[in-house]
């Protein structure tokens, strides 16, 4: 479901933005709820306020349905399925998907795809051995290398070889850190 349901905005106003529950809901809700939440006993009372909090907000999500569908479908090929095969699956034209999705996940379905392509390829990337980036390209379904190398830059702000030199390096640095294998650099 995620957290539109919850949110008094469309997702896609929150998208690359980082956001407090305070800054959404506003000073006086949250200084209301945190006092609430004080006053509870316990554990088991406090989470069960937040869920009365979270039910009186919840709103109806209209396409959250269809949504949810094809995200799924989307995450289950690691983004590779084509967008338009989708919208016409789901008999859904390719502006009225991209409403939802903008309403419910806060980016378009081309764009949710993009970045499961990306985060499956980067996955997939052992920065110890030889990388041929052709071949990675090729593996994930680009174009060709360049179209790969401009979606890295765009998702990560490096390069592929910049990456590769970042990710040795905090490894180097960093044996044994509880990072350790995780696919983005922490520079």
């Amino acid at each position: 479901m995620g957290l539109a349901p919850f949110l008094p905005m469309p997702a896609a106003e929150l998208c690359d933005r980082p956001a407090t529950v305070q800054q959404i809901w506003g000073h006086p809700a949250t200084a209301e709820l945190r006092r609430r939440l004080a006053s509870a006993d316990a554990p088991r009372e406090m989470l069960m306020m937040l869920e009365e909090e979270l039910v009186r907000r919840l709103r109806v999500i209209n396409g959250l349905d269809i949504v949810r569908h094809l995200s799924s479908a989307i995450a289950e090929t690691g983004g590779a399925v084509p967008i338009s095969d989708l919208g016409v699956a789901a008999r859904a034209s390719s502006t009225y998907l991209a409403k939802r999705f903008k309403e419910v996940i806060g980016v378009t379905p081309k764009r949710l795809a993009r970045s499961y392509r990306f985060t499956t390829t980067v996955l997939a990337i052992n920065v110890a051995a030889p990388i041929d980036w052709g071949d990675v390209a090729a593996g994930a379904g680009y174009f060709d290398q360049a179209h790969f190398v401009h979606e890295f830059r765009e998702f990560t702000g490096l390069t592929p070889t910049r990456y590769v030199e970042v990710r040795q390096r905090f490894l180097r640095e960093h044996p044994d850190h509880a990072l350790d294998g995780w696919p983005l650099p922490a520079d």
